[in-house]
């Protein structure tokens, strides 16, 4: 897998190339920003392996080739696209300083969804941060955060999200957002949470209930 040693060696050129899995244009699905039109970049390389995770083909790095940002911006522009979201696999895992850079060079808005592991690079109008419990986020990113979005799979989940919002700023949107193959059976105490709680809004990944990216 592709980490930092690997930055290290500059087989990244310097951010030039970032291991892609794939990329597309679509409707947000999740989130604050759902139903907004984006481009999409989801890179290569995660260390944290949820045992829920719907991208589990981006967690080993090497599978995916390294491609030229400069094309991906390109794709990008041509698509019609008028922001970028990155996400993975786990971003922060790269330098993402000349991509950001690039798309914002360009006229883009920049968003990012990020478990919050590792330094973050690059200049972004948008943070969310989607803590796991098993890799839990640096602190920084919860100064950062313009977005909290937990993944809830079971109800002890709903306890974690709290810890989580306890440490964010007094800005940062909280989200709750049910573990999709769990959907039928968390929704529900989510909802009841909501209720109860009004600092959460539910999230839902309306793409896969439209059938699209």
């Amino acid at each position: 897998m592709f980490c930092f040693t690997a930055m290290k060696n500059d087989i990244f050129d310097k951010g030039r190339l970032i291991p892609l899995m794939e990329q597309f244009y679509t409707i947000q699905g999740e989130g604050y920003h759902t139903g907004k039109p984006a481009f999409f970049i989801r890179v290569g390389g995660c260390d944290i392996g949820c045992s829920w995770c719907d991208s589990k083909r981006s967690w080993d790095a090497s599978r995916h080739p390294l491609q030229p940002v400069d094309d991906i911006v390109k794709s990008a522009q041509e698509a019609g696209a008028k922001a970028l979201v990155v996400t993975g696999g786990e971003p922060t895992l790269y330098d993402l300083s000349y991509l950001s850079d690039s798309f914002r060079s360009v006229g883009f808005q920049t968003f990012i969804e990020t478990a919050g592991t590792y330094t973050i690079t690059g200049n972004w109008d948008w943070i969310c941060l989607s803590p796991k419990q098993q890799n839990r986020p640096l602190p920084l990113f919860y100064e950062m955060a313009n977005e909290l979005k937990v993944i809830i799979q079971t109800e002890d989940d709903l306890i974690w999200a709290e810890e989580n919002a306890q440490l964010v700023n007094a800005d940062c949107l909280l989200y709750l957002q049910p573990e999709w193959s769990q959907r039928n059976i968390i929704l529900p105490p989510i909802l009841s949470f909501v209720k109860k709680y009004h600092k959460w809004q539910v999230s839902l990944q309306t793409h896969k209930y439209i059938g699209i990216p």
